[in-house]
């Protein structure tokens, strides 16, 4: 596919024409001015209305920003087509951005593609009173509901029986872990959101997930990010009216199930998140309420939002780590060995995880290698701030790049190899290492970090409890690459793998 997506250009009047050109020299000519001055981050030079896009490979641009990093220092700016952007490189530049700096770096910038998406309504992409709400709301009942506590690890266990039967019917044939790992993750936020698992081949809750996972593949791509600079071309992009689409469908299966839940609503027994959403609702229409922000259009966000979420990053998480496990069995055998000698045969609990460090360093580093989210989600500064000497104006666009964090040389001894070692002393023990921030750092943080860190590990021991994992016949471990394919979360390439009964 093109990077114009097979976009079809209006010609427009050449005094049109004109005077966009002269604008956007304007503007170039004030931002060489501004640079002089000392006040803006250094960057590239750029053109006029392309800015620097010509550096970058728009399907991966985190690998052209951390280059860049490289030649202008941890902060500088770089221009997406005319849209100027302050990019935020290495652990120490980003923790003091977002975590020294909260409120200044706190806000989401809403991009054009993330505005059609939600309208500014939900947690991930919104702002102001309505996301601080929201975000608060979601952290509170989905800690009431067990996220990250007892409760889940419960949920999570029975989840992993139902995910290794389905393993098992594969009776040690190559197939794709793709579905069944999503599906699986899929069903702990369902129960959490919902009160319920559905089966794996339920058809609504299969396509809920399939279109969720197509999403986040077409975000990523350069004729979305071409809709991101040049928002004129939406209606012209197949990806664009595509991930519309997708996003319809779902919006309509979210609201009927909670059409559905709303004629069960028992506020006494609440099941889950929607149904605490809808007594929070209902008491609020009770007393006469109208200044709220628990309306409709908030609800289908927010659960849209927390599906995704808890689908999309911890199903791929667990796919780079059996991908690995098959391309460095040495590797493998280390991790088995000792859930061999710490469990045995028994059920994984959370609370061996401090027993078994050598697994908890290759659940770490995998996530830290696997980087699946380059370059977080875009920031916008909520006011004027002076951040290591420059000025960065109120509403400027800000990228984390958290590729730049998991990979900085100058916090691991060797940041582009798999290297359990990293989240190991002397001794063998785990230590914790400070620019371990896959999940970002600050306000916006992953709000669900402590439920995918119990899911990571109760799914990946219990896995590899049982299954050893190669790669297909006729392919070796040199085979299997590790390129990350396209997408907002950088999910592994295309692959199979063989899931051999181990014990």
């Amino acid at each position: 596919m093109s990077v114009l997506d097979s976009v079809v250009l209006q010609t427009p009047s050449l005094v049109t024409l004109l005077g966009t050109v002269v604008f956007l020299l304007l503007l170039y000519l004030l931002s060489c001015s501004s640079q002089e001055q000392g006040k803006d981050p250094p960057g590239p030079r750029p053109l006029p209305l392309l800015g620097n896009l010509l550096l970058l490979d728009l399907s991966r641009p985190y690998n052209g920003l951390f280059e860049l990093s490289k030649k202008y220092g941890s902060v500088f700016t770089v221009h997406f087509g005319p849209k100027k952007v302050v990019v935020l490189a290495g652990y120490k530049t980003v923790k003091q951005a977002l975590v020294n700096h909260a409120e200044e770096f706190e806000d989401r910038d809403i991009i054009p593609i993330f505005q059609d998406l939600t309208k500014g309504h939900g947690i991930m992409f919104a702002n102001g009173d309505s996301w601080r709400e929201m975000r608060g709301f979601a952290l509170t009942t989905l800690r009431d509901f067990g996220m990250g506590k007892k409760m889940s690890e419960e949920k999570i266990i029975e989840e992993c029986g139902n995910l290794i039967e389905v393993f098992e019917k594969h009776e040690g044939k190559a197939f794709d872990t793709t579905w069944p790992l999503h599906h699986a993750v899929s069903n702990i936020m369902a129960v959490i959101l919902h009160g319920n698992r559905f089966e794996y081949t339920d058809p609504q809750f299969k396509g809920l997930v399939d279109r969720t996972y197509e999403t986040y593949s077409l975000l990523g791509t350069a004729s979305i990010q071409l809709y991101n600079t040049f928002p004129w071309t939406g209606s012209w992009l197949g990806n664009w009216r595509r991930i519309m689409k997708l996003a319809d469908i779902n919006k309509e299966v979210i609201k009927e199930v909670i059409s559905s839940q709303k004629e069960t609503l028992n506020p006494q027994m609440c099941r889950g998140f929607v149904d605490s959403f809808l007594t929070r609702q209902q008491n609020l229409e009770e007393s006469g309420s109208v200044a709220s922000f628990y309306h409709d259009d908030n609800i289908v966000s927010s659960v849209a939002n927390l599906f995704a979420a808890g689908t999309i990053n911890t199903g791929t998480m667990l796919r780079w780590g059996l991908l690995l496990m098959a391309k460095y069995p040495h590797i493998q055998d280390q991790v088995q060995k000792e859930i061999s000698n710490v469990i045995g045969s028994r059920q994984v609990l959370v609370e061996d995880r401090k027993n078994l460090p050598y697994t908890d360093a290759v659940i770490h580093e995998t996530q830290r290698l696997a980087n699946i989210v380059p370059m977080s989600l875009p920031h916008v500064t909520s006011r004027d701030v002076t951040f290591q000497g420059y000025l960065i104006k109120k509403g400027t666009s800000v990228i984390p790049l958290l590729t730049s964090v998991l990979q900085d040389e100058s916090e691991w001894e060797s940041p582009h190899i798999f290297n359990p070692a990293h989240f190991l002393d002397d001794q063998g023990k785990f230590v914790k290492r400070d620019a371990f921030i896959p999940f970002s750092a600050g306000r916006r943080a992953c709000p669900g970090e402590g439920l995918a860190r119990m899911e990571l590990f109760l799914f990946f021991t219990s896995l590899l409890q049982h299954f050893r994992f190669s790669p297909p016949p006729g392919v070796t471990e040199d085979d299997l690459d590790l390129t990350p394919a396209v997408g907002l979360i950088l999910n592994p390439s295309p692959h199979q793998l063989c899931a051999v009964r181990h014990l």
